[in-house]
This record gives C-alpha cells, structure tokens and sequence, in this order.
C-alpha cells in the first residue's frame, strides 16, 4: 500500500486543477476492499472438487487405470499363503463360521475381506493356519479376498490427485502426487496381500481430502457456511474419521489431526465477533460435534454391532471375554443355578483376574518339590473343576456321633450356609483328594512369598490341618446385601486364606511347563495383589437346594456391555505387545528408510516390505525444510519481520503447516509406544509427506513469484515429469521385492545400498535363464512351530565311497547326486574338494540394527540385556574356504517359515505367548496382566490336558495364548 502511494505521488498533477490527485486516494481504498473483514483467508479460491474442468476427471480417471495396471500385475503371485494373511484370513473363516474371535484391531477391513471371499465362494473351510499353505488345491478364491486391499490400493492414487487439487495445486502436481503414490514400493507390497493397512490408508486419505475440501469451504467466508458444499464434506469428513478408526486405532492420530485443525477454524471465527455472533458460533460448534463426533462414534460402534451380530457361536476368542460375554453366545448360556452356597455343595471355582480360569486338578504329579498332586487353572469346562465344599469338621447326628462321609451334609435339619470367615476344607471329587498347601516352594515361582498348592490324599482319609483354608468375602468387590454376608454363587467374590501358614490362594500369568500340559500355576502367595487371589463360585448344586431355592445366573451386559468390553481387553492385550521382535524397528529409522520387513521366501523369490527410497527421502526431506522455514520464520515475527503480511507466504505457512501436523500426528506418537513396531506403521505418516512435498513443489514452481518459474508452467510440468520418472526408475530396481518375482543376484546386490536393507540376495539365482530350469513343486507347506534353539549338530565328515550330507543351520545339505548333477547352487563340488568344517557367527546388534563389535558386547555385558538375536545365518565353507551355497531347490518346507516369521502386530492376541518362526526365535514373549485364558470342549482325566501340547498353528490365536 505504501509503494502504491508512493507510486501515485510521482505522476503529474492534473491540468484542471492543483488539487491532489485523486489515484492516491482511490488506490489507498482499492487496497483496503481487497482484504477480507470477515473470517474469510486471502489467497484462497473456491478449488471444489466437483468442480474441476473436464480434463481433471480424464486425467484422474488415467491414474486409476494405471494405478490398476500397477497393483494388479500378478495378484495371483504368490499362490500360497503369505506373511500375515494367516491372520486376516483366518479371521475371515473364522466370520463365515461365526466363531467368535479376539483381534486387536477393530472390525471394519475383516468385515469387508470376508465379504469379497463370501461373494466369490469362500466357505470358510480353509484355515489359512500356516505360511506357505497352498491355496490352488482346495480352491480357495484367495485372488477375490487380495482383491479389496488392492482397490483401496487403487483408489488412492486418484484420492491423492483430488486432494492436492482441492488445496489449490496444479494439475501437474496433483499427477504427480498421485504417481508418487503409484509407484511407491511399500503401499504396492501391502495392497497386494490380504492385510488391513491398504484400507487403513484409503480411509485415511478420503478423510484428509473430505476435511481439506471443507476447509477449502470455510475458509471462503461466512457466504459458503452451512451451503450444501460445507455441509457434505463436514459429514463426510466425519464418516472418514469413523471408518478409518474402525480399521485400526492407528485412526485416532486422523481424528487428533481433524480435531486439532477444528480448534483453529473454532478459535479464528470466535475472534471474528463483528461478524460471528454468539448464535452463529454455537451454531458452527454443534455442527461440529455432531459431524466430527457423533458421526464418527455412531460408526464405530455399528461396525461391532455387525461384528457380534456374525460372531455369535463360541470360538477360540471368547476365553478372553468375561463369563457375562460368554453366557451371551450360543450354546455358552448357563442354566439358573442356586444362589446360596453350602457345606456339601459341589462348586466350580473361577479365578477372577484371568477372567474364566477354573480352579482344577488332574491325576498328574508334580515333577519337583512335594511331587503330590497337581493344582491348576484350567479355562475349560471339565468335570475336573468340580469340588465339594466340606466343613473343617465333620456333622453330629443326633446322638453327638460325627456323620462320615462327603454325603454328610445333605439331610441337616438347618442348610449349612458358609458364612464370611468360615473353615472349609475343598474335596477334589474325581481323584479323592483336597486341596493342601504347605512350605514348599513351588516348581515354577520359585519366591520365597509363594508356597506350593496341591492336592493331597486319598479315598478315606480324613486329611490334615494344611487342607483348611479360611473363607474371607471381599465386601467391596462383591454384590451388595447378603453375598457380602455369606457365600453366593456368582454375586460374592471371596479369597481363600490357607489356615496355617496364612498365604492366600493365588494365580497369575505364569504358565506351567508341559508335564502340567502348560496350564497356569496356582500357588499360595503371601502378600499377593488382591486381584490376582479374588474367586467366585460360577456352578452350584445341593440336596437341599431345590427348584424352589433363590436362583442367579451371570448378567446379560447388552450391546454397551460387551462394547466396551472388547474395548478394554484390545487395549490391554495391544499394550502388551512389548517384546522385541525380528524385523520391528523404532520410528527413529522410518524417516530414512533404514529397515524393511521379511514377508515371504520361496522358489528364490522374495517379497520384503520397503518403500522407494527417492519417494521417502524426498518427502522427508520436505518435511525437514518446511520446520526449518517454520523456525526462521518464527524467529524474524520475533525481530517484527512483516512477512504474513504477504498472503502467499502465509497460505505456504498454513497449507503446508497443516500437512506437516498430519505428518507429526501420525508419526510421534509412536515414540511413546512400547510395544512392537515396524515400518508399516509409518504408511500414514508418509501419506500426509507426500502431500508436503508436492505442495512445497507446488509454491516453488507455480506459486511464488519472483523467480521467474511462476510465468513459466513448463518448469513445473517437466520438473514434475522429471522426477516422477526417476521414481518410476527406482520403483522399477526395487519391484521383483514387491510382487515377488524372479530377480538375479546381481541386479539385487546392485540396489542393495546399506547392510540394514535386510533382504537376501543370495535366494535369488544367479541369472533370469536358471528360473526356467527349476522344477514344478506344488506349494509346500510351512508349518508354524518354534525352530530348535539348540546347538546346530556337528558336522558329519565324509566316509570312503559315501557322500557327505553336512547340515545348513537346521536344514541337512542333500548330498550330490551320483549322476553327476549338481545337488548345490547348481555346480558339482570340484575334484578333490571336501567340506571339512563349518563356521558360525552370532551378531549382537544394538536397537537400531547396528552390528557390535567384541569389545563393544564386552563393554556392555552386566549393563544392558541382551534378550533378541534379530538372524542366525550359517555358511558352509569347504577346505579352501569356499561358501557352500543352499540348494538349489531351495529351503525344505520344514524351514522355509523361517524366511518371514509372523507378524506380531494383528495377532493382537494370536501370537502373543507362541514363540515366533524364524529368524528370531530367541525373542522372548511376556503374558499381558489380566490376559484372558480361551475356552474349549471337555476334557476328562487330562486328555485335553495331553492334546494341549500339539501345536497350534499362529492363526489360532487363542488357543496359542493359552501356551508360553
């Protein structure tokens, strides 16, 4: 305004008169009416994607058909199941069969996974237990199921291009934007599989361009408030946001985003009190709350009323649930069952704090300590739960003689209520023996707090004063009125309190070894944490306790009871999935690409999870930039620097801020998290660094002025073409680790630029030629079991006229054979070589991946814990020190699990106390606390005991939490 004055003040004055001329004054009010009195933003122009030319929508309809092209090349490939398709897959059998499940995630992809595979024919029958599982014989419609992560793989592309257009970027950045998103290596690798993060990221994207759209709106002014434009992306803003935290919490960072944005628009307009009255602002407010809140809520929660409407039979999940939400499956409800408890009734037991577990024993010993009988918790029913409650003292008949037997109580003249603080001792009716406690220490809790718990006697004997155990009712913890007088099935919870030594009876996360077929331990803790020693009474039956007698039976807790419910135990078994694991990796490395993650291996084919390096860093690299700008610009507001007065540095500041803050949102949270992380949880974060990057593109090439690249839009379409090609080229190095194919060793070792790009060039051949030679193996199957810890076997040197078979970590090294044709790496051992030793070497590695050296280890032992070997790899060397490679045919199927080890993330609960397959099979797990126990068929005199030990495949997820 000032240069326009003074502009104005050199021109000649006027011939008709000497009066000042008039420009000044006229330009002096022109500037004024350009900027806006209201809320209304400067620099901003109504970029409604409804509105867009016809060209747009050819050229965003061009980006989906080439998206297409890109994510479904080879669908098909591999033909066998994959990475954490075990889970998801399962999970979709597990909907057709309404066999109620637990997951860590909430519902919303599942529920759509198994609708593609339902629409195509899936029947459920396929259990997809194991990595490597063929999907061709049992015909399952494998492709059908891949197909719905794809097209959120799709879509996305032209929701990226959308989304720039509607925060005001060129067309050519917006393709660019969007081809970025094409040929980014990791949202290609996810897209292509049976897993939850494609859906997470369109749902994501479609709320960043639902909510940017509105904001476009907004920031138009009070004329473009509650138009029908405003309002349809304020709502679907709000559907965005409830479908994507239906998929993953990982949501709640987009709802955080959205949220934060709001405040801003919230507090903008309540500065503007010429214009936004009281009414309007309230008016403005309660749209909001009901769009960004309700909406998203109300989604939510339908999308569980839909997932117990389909999980309504019992399954291996429901252990995990209170007994209320069991008694609410089918065939799960309990009969009314007599309220009050008495000497004589025979009861079932529950531990409270592992939600189910029954009190238990079984006609198996103790292989240490007393080696009496042992006492379990046992999450089945079983007809070994049973006990029969007996007073410390036998009944008098009439004539003062004591009643024998354990039928004494059943015809007294007065019920014998078990009063709060009553001695009783507890009879083991199937095996004849009670419950005893002594100072012992027990096999696995070796604490000098904890004594042994086991059951001890025989059919006739009267026992001895360690089986008394004192009932003490826990009145804050049971109903109110008479079950915080005396004991009552269900309504009183109570602890038992052993008479002589005062421990109380106690249970915990601690899971016995497999002589106790790996049930949990039950000791007699002095001290311990009241939730952990609280029981209740679930079955109940007495003579005396007829039809007539007061009945009880657990609480139907309704839609919000089992809501919230489920809601707590993902939340729990989620937190705890804090141990290392062999491919995670700390948010410090996503930025700069450090790490990628083993998916599959197989035929000399690998798919590894790792995104385009140039996309990466270049997005980093523009999130670097805009917090440099940020913190210059701050510091020269600080020194009074005018520079928001210039509409376009402060629209740079905004639009850019506010994908940054997606960025921050989505990845910084991450850095308070304890448990398992890996690079796929950085995908959203990256979503909104690609959007930063285009639009910091965007402002330098058309945008800012005085450069000359604003007059000129060619800069700003070969540039954008220039370095979409580049990636195109990156893309294309990296792919065959993306659609698992054919790759040579060269060309791997080539792109293979750091030693933390963990993936394996040695499975590949050595040229494209070999892949045709090797034969047709119908898909093995990998079974998911532990790999043996143990010592590898020692070498077997080579006798007189034998060859020699010498072992590969597990993995034995078939001889060669005796025609002559090589049996490894394609070539025959040259004459007079033999394969003399083997060399092994174990690699410590710090939390970034970096290899320590001895000193370093040496340094560090005493200090820090040494608790994950992230990879044992053995090579064979012959005597002049030549590498002996795998065979050719690869790896046995017994071993080829160990290429890509399960994924512990969506296992929520799966995995969470199997060991993991693979390369870190020292990773140690720990139980969460309160971690559910599953539920199960009967099983009488330990037979279901015996067939625990089996192993359970990874996607039987609850049956595998049962087991450490």
């Amino acid at each position: 305004m000032a240069r326009a004055a003074a502009a104005a003040a050199k021109q000649p004055p006027s011939r008709a008169s000497s009066t000042p001329p008039p420009p000044t004054h006229h330009s002096k009010q022109k500037t004024k009416a350009s900027k806006p009195k209201d809320y209304t933003s400067e620099g901003v122009d109504d970029n409604d994607v409804f509105l867009l030319p016809v060209s747009d929508y050819k050229v965003t309809l061009a980006v989906t058909i080439v998206a297409a092209l890109v994510r479904l090349y080879r669908i098909y490939q591999p033909t066998s199941v994959v990475f954490d398709e075990v889970h998801f897959g399962g999970f979709a059998s597990k909907y057709i069969k309404g066999r109620f499940f637990m997951d860590v995630h909430p519902p919303l992809a599942k529920l759509l996974i198994t609708l593609f595979g339902w629409l195509a024919g899936f029947n459920g029958d396929f259990d997809f237990k194991e990595i490597g599982k063929d999907y061709l014989e049992p015909g399952v419609p494998y492709v059908a199921m891949r197909l719905f992560p794809a097209l959120c793989g799709i879509f996305l592309a032209p929701t990226m291009f959308l989304t720039l257009k509607a925060a005001g970027c060129r067309t050519s950045t917006a393709i660019l934007g969007a081809g970025l998103i094409i040929f980014e290596n990791g949202l290609l690798t996810q897209a292509r599989l049976i897993l939850l993060d494609s859906p997470l990221m369109i749902t994501t994207a479609f709320t960043a361009l639902a909510f940017t759209c509105f904001t476009n709106q907004q920031e138009l002014g009070p004329t473009k408030a509650f138009q029908p434009s405003w309002w349809f992306w304020l709502v679907m803003t709000g559907l965005g946001l409830g479908a994507t935290v239906s998929i993953k919490w990982v949501g709640l960072f987009t709802i955080a985003w959205v949220g934060l944005l709001t405040l801003v628009q919230l507090w903008v307009m309540l500065g503007d009190y010429k214009h936004v009255t009281i009414r309007a602002f309230s008016k403005h407010f309660m749209a909001r709350v009901f769009c960004l809140i309700v909406i998203p809520l109300t989604f939510y929660m339908a999308m569980f009323g839909i997932h117990f409407l389909c999980l309504s039979n019992p399954g291996d999940g429901d252990g995990f649930m209170s007994s209320e939400f069991q008694s609410t499956l089918n065939s799960k409800g309990m009969q009314d069952v007599p309220a009050d408890v008495l000497m004589g009734s025979r009861v079932t037991i529950r531990h409270v704090n592992t939600q189910g577990g029954y009190l238990h024993s079984h006609p198996l010993m103790y292989p240490t300590g007393s080696k009496q009988q042992q006492i379990t918790l046992y999450p089945h029913k079983d007809e070994n739960n049973i006990w029969l409650l007996e007073n410390q003292t036998q009944p008098l008949d009439i004539h003062g003689e004591p009643i024998n037997g354990t039928n004494a109580w059943f015809n007294l003249p007065e019920p014998p209520y078990i009063q709060d603080g009553s001695v009783l001792r507890l009879y083991h009716q199937p095996t004849h023996r009670r419950l005893h406690s002594h100072d012992v220490r027990p096999p696995i809790t070796e604490a000098d707090w904890q004594n042994e718990v086991s059951a001890y006697g025989y059919e006739g004997f009267d026992g001895d004063a360690n089986d008394f155990f004192r009932v003490e009712i826990v009145k804050k913890k049971s109903r109110s009125g008479i079950s915080q007088e005396r004991l009552r099935t269900i309504d009183t919870k109570f602890r038992l309190v052993h008479l002589m030594t005062g421990c109380v009876l106690f249970s915990h996360k601690v899971k016995l070894p497999d002589w106790a077929s790996e049930q949990q331990e039950v000791t007699c803790a002095r001290g311990g944490t009241l939730p952990n020693s609280l029981w209740y009474i679930e079955s109940n039956e007495h003579p005396q306790l007829g039809d007539s007698a007061d009945k009880v039976n657990y609480a139907n807790p309704g839609f919000f009871g089992k809501f919230w419910e489920l809601q707590k135990v993902m939340w729990k078994t989620n937190a705890g999935l804090v141990e290392s694991h062999a491919w995670d990796s700390r948010p410090p490395s996503w930025p700069i690409l450090r790490r990628g993650i083993n998916f599959w291996g197989k035929d000399h084919r690998q798919i590894y999870l790792m995104g385009n390096p140039i996309i990466w860093w270049s997005a980093t690299a523009a999130v670097a930039l805009y917090i440099l700008f940020k913190g210059l610009a701050v510091l020269r507001w600080q020194r009074s620097f005018n520079d928001y007065a210039n509409p376009i540095f402060k629209r740079f500041d905004y639009e850019i801020g506010t994908s940054v803050l997606g960025w921050a949102l989505h990845y910084f949270p991450f850095f308070l998290m304890q448990r398992q992380l890996f690079l796929h949880h950085y995908f959203p974060a990256l979503y909104f660094a690609i959007i930063a990057l285009c639009q910091v593109f965007d402002f330098a090439t058309a945008r800012v002025a005085g450069f000359g690249l604003k007059e000129n839009p060619i800069v700003n379409r070969v540039s954008a073409l220039s370095f979409l090609v580049l990636s195109m080229v990156v893309f294309g190095l990296f792919s065959p680790l993306a659609y698992g194919n054919a790759w040579t060793k060269a060309d791997c070792n080539r792109v293979k630029l750091f030693s933390t790009w963990d993936f394996d060039c040695n499975t590949f051949l050595d040229s494209y030629d070999a892949y045709s030679s090797l034969p047709a193996v119908p898909a093995a199957q990998t079974p998911q079991q532990s790999i043996s810890s143990q010592p590898p076997p020692p070498v077997e040197f080579p006798v007189a006229g034998q060859p020699a078979q010498v072992p590969i970590g597990n993995v034995p090294v078939p001889p060669p054979a005796q025609d002559g044709n090589p049996a490894i790496s394609g070539a025959p051992l040259a004459a007079g070589q033999r394969i003399v030793s083997r060399e092994e070497r174990v690699e410590y590695r710090d939390q970034n991946g970096n290899i320590l050296n001895e000193e370093q280890v040496k340094a560090l032992e005493g200090k820090v814990e040494f608790k994950t070997r992230y990879e044992t790899r053995t090579r064979v060397v012959d005597a002049n020190g030549n590498e002996v490679l795998v065979p050719e045919g690869g790896l046995p199927a017994q071993d080829a699990a160990s290429v890509a080890p399960p994924h512990p993330d969506v296992q929520g609960i799966t995995n969470l106390t199997s060991r993991h397959v693979g390369v870190d099979q020292e990773t140690p797990k720990r139980l969460v606390p309160d971690e559910p126990i599953p539920s199960a068929e009967k099983s009488v005199e330990g037979e279901k005991e015996r067939e625990g030990k089996l192993a359970k495949p990874a996607s039987e997820g609850n049956d595998a939490t049962a087991k450490e």
